[in-house]
């Protein structure tokens, strides 16, 4: 699979197209569609499923050094303005600011990312790791045969790995075909 072949399958859910192309509109530095509104877009094209089915939530990761509240929020008042018609859920979030939240969400802690790269770089899983910028760009920073396999493995820049197997499961029960596998992470 090439990024081509990535951005072709992801288009097909006509609420991913709708977002790249509207993505420059927010205004906000390094901003990316990312997680599972593509890859299990990808999954669903390869299950013959409906491209949009079992998407819980679509995520936009942008960065601003601004770490209030304050800021973030009326980023997602925008986002609701800019895709309220889509009858989706968009999830907007400041990547600069996960570092403050987290450990209330999650109870864990996490350090702070250096930009919406980095964070996607750090996905549970490699085959997840991936983004596409506000310019249709595709970011890919382990490849795309994880993905283009269903190949599920831990990333080893991952901050909880101890989220990995209920969270695969829950994807294998969804994707069937999906393998859990054991390997050499990237690190």
């Amino acid at each position: 699979m090439t990024g081509d072949d990535l951005l072709r399958s992801v288009r097909r859910n006509p609420v991913n197209a709708t977002i790249i192309r509207r993505l420059p509109e927010l205004g906000t530095a390094q901003t990316h569609l990312v997680a599972g509104a593509l890859f299990q877009t990808v999954w669903n094209v390869r299950s013959g499923q409906d491209p949009q089915a079992q998407i819980l939530d679509y995520d936009v990761f942008y960065w601003d050094d601004d770490l209030s509240s304050e800021a973030e929020d009326r980023v997602i008042r925008r986002a609701a303005r800019i895709f309220g018609d889509l009858d989706v859920r968009v999830e907007i979030r400041n990547q600069a600011r996960v570092h403050l939240w987290f450990p209330q969400h999650t109870g864990l802690e996490r350090p702070p990312l250096r930009s919406v790269c980095d964070g996607i770089d750090q996905f549970l899983a490699v085959c997840t790791c991936v983004g596409i910028d506000a310019r249709g760009g595709v970011y890919t920073p382990y490849g795309l045969d994880d993905l283009a396999t269903g190949r599920l493995r831990l990333n080893g820049r991952n901050h909880t790995p101890q989220l990995f197997e209920a969270k695969m499961a829950s994807y294998v029960r969804r994707w069937p075909w999906l393998e859990v596998v054991a390997g050499a992470p990237p690190a």
